[in-house]
C-alpha cells in the first residue's frame, strides 16, 4: 500500500495570487459583484489552453484578468488566503510562498503600499487559522516597463523580513528579456531577498541562462526548458538552483503535450533540485496534490524520491532554519512508517 501524499508535509513555492482562488469562489464572487464570466470559466471550467503562440497566451492572459476583477473588496482578499491556507493545510504544505504583482490591484485598494500591505496582514491571519507558514513574493510583470519592475523592487525591499521573501517576473517571457530587468533583481538581492524569476518555460535553455546569469536566480519558475541542454543542468545541479516545477500548467499552456513529456525526472536524475507547483490552480484544475501523484503515477518515482523531492521543496524556500528543520524531520518520519 502506498503512503498517503497528503500527509507529506511539503513546502509549495509556485503559486500566482489569483490563480490560488477556487473556482466556487470565483463564481460566487463574480455573481455578487455583477461580474459576467465568459462559458471557459463556468460551464466549460477548467478552461482549454495553449499559450505556445501569441494568441493562445492573449486568451490565457483574458481569463487570468476577468478571474482578478472579482477581487474588490478587502474581505475578498481575505477570503481568498483564507481558503488558499486551508486547501494548502489539507494537501499537506506546511509552508507556501504565494507570489503576487501588486499593481494589479493597486487602483483598487489605495495603491501599491495599502495593497502589498493588505495582502501581507491577510497572509498573516490566514497562516494563523490553518497552521502554516505563508510568505509573499512580489513579482513584477515583464511586459511592463524595467522601470516598473524597479519600483516594485524597492516596495519588496521596504518589506523584507516582514513577509516578503522574494522578488519574481512572470509573465510571457517572449516579450520581455530577462537581462532588461537586471537592475530591479540587483535592488531585490541587496534587500536579502529570494531572486525567482519565471524561465524556461515559453523559450528554451538560453532563456533559463539569462535568469542564472543576469538575475542571479535562486529558484526558477519552471525552469524546464533547462533539460534541453546537459550543460545547464549541469550548472543548475552544482549550484543547486531549484527549478519550480507545475507538470498540470506545463500540459494546460502546451509547453509539453502529456504529462509524460514534461522532464521532471530527466531533471531530477540529473541532481537539480526540484519543487513542485501548482502554478494557477483556478485555470488548470488542479492543485499541488495532484503534481505530486503524477511524480508517483506517471515519472515512476518512488517514496523515497518523492520524500526528497519534499525535502527539496523546504530547503530551497524562505522558511526559517529552524522551521526546515522541524519539516524536514517530519518527511523522515513519513518515509520511515512503514506501510
Amino acid at each position: 500500500m502506498a503512503r498517503p501524499l497528503n500527509t507529506l508535509p511539503k513546502a509549495h513555492l509556485h503559486l500566482h495570487f489569483t490563480g490560488s482562488m477556487r473556482h466556487t469562489t470565483l463564481i460566487e464572487l463574480a455573481q455578487e459583484h455583477g461580474v459576467h464570466l465568459p462559458d471557459a470559466l463556468v460551464r466549460e471550467w477548467p478552461p482549454r489552453l495553449r499559450a505556445t503562440d501569441e494568441r493562445g497566451w492573449f486568451r490565457f492572459q483574458r481569463l487570468y484578468d476577468i478571474a482578478r476583477s472579482v477581487l474588490r473588496r478587502p474581505e475578498d482578499v481575505r477570503r481568498l488566503l483564507n481558503e488558499a491556507a486551508l486547501d494548502e493545510a489539507r494537501e499537506g504544505s506546511r509552508w507556501l510562498e504565494i507570489q503576487v504583482d501588486p499593481s494589479g490591484y493597486a487602483q483598487r485598494f489605495g495603491g501599491l503600499t495599502s495593497t502589498l500591505e493588505l495582502v501581507l496582514d491577510a497572509a498573516e491571519q490566514a497562516a494563523r487559522a490553518a497552521g502554516i507558514g505563508i510568505a509573499v513574493i512580489v513579482a513584477a510583470n515583464r511586459t511592463r516597463h524595467p522601470l516598473d519592475a524597479r519600483t516594485l523592487a524597492r516596495l519588496a525591499a521596504q518589506y523584507a523580513g516582514k513577509g516578503v521573501v522574494g522578488f519574481g517576473l512572470s509573465n510571457d517571457e517572449r516579450r520581455g528579456r530577462a537581462r532588461e530587468f537586471d537592475h530591479a533583481f540587483r535592488i531585490a538581492k541587496r534587500a536579502g531577498l529570494l531572486s525567482v524569476p519565471h524561465g524556461g518555460e515559453l523559450l528554451g535553455a538560453a532563456s533559463v541562462e539569462e535568469c542564472v546569469d543576469d538575475l542571479d536566480a535562486d529558484r526558477l519558475g519552471h525552469g524546464v526548458r533547462a533539460a534541453e541542454s546537459p550543460r545547464l543542468m549541469e550548472r543548475l545541479a552544482a549550484r543547486q538552483i531549484t527549478c519550480e516545477v507545475c507538470p498540470l500548467s506545463n500540459v494546460g499552456l502546451g509547453v509539453a503535450e502529456r504529462p509524460e513529456d514534461v522532464p521532471l525526472r530527466r531533471l531530477f536524475d540529473a541532481g537539480v533540485p526540484i519543487a513542485l507547483g501548482a502554478d494557477d490552480p483556478l485555470l488548470f484544475g488542479a492543485r499541488l496534490l495532484p503534481q505530486y501523484q503524477l511524480a508517483r503515477d506517471v515519472y515512476g518515482f518512488t517514496d523515497a524520491e518523492i520524500a526528497e523531492m519534499a525535502r527539496q521543496s523546504i530547503r530551497s524556500s524562505a522558511a526559517p532554519e529552524t522551521v526546515k528543520k522541524e519539516i524536514i524531520g517530519e518527511i523522515d518520519a513519513w518515509l520511515a512508517d512503514p506501510v
